[in-house]
């Protein structure tokens, strides 16, 4: 098999090109710029483009298919050749399920907390010997690749990004991978540069149910209204397992969790990682995993990568980083470190880094999200706003649309002068973006703290 991908630099691209190449496809691939860590990784497994940006001689008549990436665009030359010589031409989404169709699919979906649910299952697959294939949308420790292919292992398990497949394929990537498991965590409305209403963006997710094989599962969150509705819709069309939060007590090394009778000690914390458990766990009873078993397995899981991750922690002083950027995962997120923490002050930053985030429409989404933290500050750049084409917003706009007691600062130098000046001792420090703060070196940034 020779299959050529346009666009190879990208996340998750990249990712998929080394795992077709360990299956023993021949595989090329064009970009017209590749950063870290894909240049690296591609480099190591013997597929980075000779040159550098696009090339029609890449695209023959002998080539398998070709892989389209989000970022190619609709007039990409490499593209215009392939479909002149009428080439099999794939998205991303599209030639994973290509890859799965004769496998058991287990889809993980939701605005937020897929990667940690998938993640989880993985951990529990991994420690039990369960041979599985899967995607992941982040970079976990311990993977050298976000996917994996095989012809042997009976199960695929894939991450359900809700956002658009490719520039000539418009449809959401989880609705191209049709389930015979899938599950759908939470719903808060993001992408609205695709999606321009809530209405708009909750109807892919009726859409993700439709796509679930005849018979399929659809194990579904309780506690989110808008899951909840769709759930009970399906119960007719579909096998349902409603998941809640389950019974904790915090303790000094994580959570206890009570479930069937049975204690399970944790190293994770906060409702919203412990809900997200437990939908991880009536997916792996799909995979005839017990319960128990899962719980058990679970002692050992530290957390997804970025996701409540801790930078240094000493005796007084911890700080976390994490992905949290919406509105929903905000508020779950400052509320967990203060449920874990609470004879602590916590000092919360967040940075206003996607393209919703930072639509002034949209900040009043934001209203008091931060609200559990004991000192909160939000960082945006003005330069980030403009590159993004958006209508400016103010340091004014900001702190009214969060409420409360919010530093807001549009320097990232500001926000540094902001920790710098600040005393450690009984804090807890929380940087959440799915960014840098531009710049920031969260890691060097722990070790100053404590030194």
């Amino acid at each position: 098999m020779r299959v050529h991908f346009i666009a190879i630099g990208g996340s998750a691209m990249h990712n998929l090109a080394i795992a077709l190449s360990r299956k023993g496809y021949q595989v090329t691939g064009s970009d017209d710029e590749i950063f870290e860590p894909s240049a690296s990784r591609l480099k190591k497994q013997g597929i980075y483009p000779n040159s550098i940006g696009w090339d029609v001689k890449n695209i023959d008549k002998n080539l398998s298919a070709v892989i389209l990436g989000m970022h190619a665009r609709i007039d990409n030359p490499e593209l215009l050749k392939a479909k002149e010589l009428n080439i099999p031409i794939y998205s991303y989404p599209e030639y994973l399920y290509e890859q799965s169709k004769n496998k058991k699919r287990i889809v993980i979906g939701g605005s937020h907390g897929k990667t940690t649910i998938t993640s989880m299952l993985l951990h529990v697959v991994k420690l039990l010997g369960i041979e599985s294939d899967y995607m992941v949308g982040a970079q976990l420790e311990g993977y050298d690749c976000m996917v994996k292919l095989t012809d042997s292992a009976p199960y695929m398990i894939l991450e359900g990004d809700e956002y658009l497949s490719s520039s000539i394929d418009r449809r959401p990537k989880f609705h191209l991978y049709k389930p015979h498991v899938a599950i759908i965590s939470g719903i808060a409305w993001d992408h609205i540069n695709v999606f321009p209403t809530f209405e708009n963006y909750v109807e892919q997710f009726k859409l993700f149910c439709d796509c679930i094989e005849e018979k399929g599962v659809l194990i579904f969150n309780t506690e989110d209204v808008e899951v909840k509705k769709l759930g009970e819709a399906y119960h007719s069309k579909l096998n349902i397992i409603p998941y809640a939060t389950p019974k904790y007590h915090v303790t000094e090394t994580g959570t206890n969790v009570s479930f069937d009778g049975g204690n399970y000690d944790l190293k994770i914390f906060g409702a919203h990682n412990l809900q997200n458990m437990m939908g991880a766990m009536y997916l792996a009873q799909q995979m005839e995993i017990s319960n128990h078993d899962f719980l058990t397995a679970m002692a050992s899981f530290t957390g997804a990568g970025k996701r409540l991750q801790k930078v240094v922690e000493t005796k007084e002083f911890v700080m976390f980083k994490d992905f949290a950027h919406s509105p929903s995962k905000l508020m779950a997120t400052t509320k967990a470190v203060k449920e874990q923490y609470k004879d602590r002050e916590v000092i919360a930053c967040m940075e206003l880094h996607t393209f919703s985030s930072l639509k002034k429409e949209f900040l009043p989404h934001y209203k008091n999200t931060m609200s559990q933290a004991d000192e909160a500050v939000v960082y945006f750049s003005p330069e980030v706003v403009h590159h993004k084409k958006l209508d400016p917003i103010t340091i004014e706009q900001v702190k009214e649309a969060f409420g409360g007691n919010v530093n807001v600062f549009n320097k990232t130098e500001d926000v540094l002068s902001f920790i710098h000046a600040k005393e450690w001792k009984n804090k807890v420090l929380l940087m959440m973006s799915s960014g840098t703060f531009d710049g920031i070196d969260y890691d060097q940034l722990g070790e100053e703290l404590i030194n």
